[in-house]
């Protein structure tokens, strides 16, 4: 659900480090924008609160990471946490997915990861959806060779369409698990987003699909 507006966000994100200003400025340069040399670069598509990207961060820190979410409310609840952390591999994008292509250059991004997106569950919308064969043709277009893409959600009708949206839009399920923590070794390396640990509490099953080419 979207956070109520909170006056000052715009301008907070406005002076904040961790956010990227202009984008498309740094389009095909993103390994040299970070505050330190990394050796790839990952991608959350939806960051919401932003606790996944920088845990990742924090666990990984010769990869550079871009978290991007639409919403400043959101954006600004992580930043300000932020505050008196330092990771240089660490950066944000305040924008809509459907501008990855403008933003990213080809084969730019060695993962991308969709957690418990939108599922937009009616039928008209489902073009929107961060997994129709819209976006992973944007998806395409931004992942070097041999990038992949992980895809966890609670909601079994968004994970059903996405395994049947792969083979047309020339990509492939290289992992299909329908209750992660029911699975040990799907499990591995696991970090946790907000609405994970939430529906996890609930004993509700969490999906997870890893993505590549066909």
């Amino acid at each position: 659900m979207r956070l109520r507006n909170i006056p000052g966000a715009d301008e907070y994100l406005a002076k904040s480090a961790y956010m990227v200003q202009e984008p498309e400025s740094v389009r095909g340069k993103w390994h040299n924008r970070f505050g330190k040399a990394v050796n790839g670069l990952e991608l959350e598509i939806g960051c919401g609160k932003g606790r996944f990207i920088t845990e990742k961060a924090g666990n990984d820190p010769d990869l550079g990471f871009v978290g991007i979410e639409q919403y400043s409310s959101v954006l600004y609840r992580r930043l300000k946490k932020l505050e008196n952390e330092e990771l240089p591999n660490l950066l944000f994008v305040r924008m809509n997915a459907d501008r990855l292509a403008e933003v990213f250059g080809e084969g730019e991004a060695d993962r991308l990861y969709l957690n418990f997106s939108d599922p937009w569950p009616k039928d008209r919308h489902a073009k929107r959806r961060l997994t129709s064969r819209v976006y992973l043709d944007i998806y395409n277009r931004i992942l070097a060779p041999g990038g992949v893409i992980e895809f966890k959600t609670d909601n079994e009708n968004l994970f059903d369409f996405t395994l049947g949206e792969l083979e047309p839009a020339g990509w492939k399920a290289l992992e299909v698990c329908r209750n992660l923590y029911a699975d040990p070794e799907a499990l591995k390396g696991n970090v946790q987003t907000e609405y994970e640990e939430k529906f996890t509490l609930l004993n509700c099953p969490i999906y997870k699909c890893v993505i590549g080419r066909a």
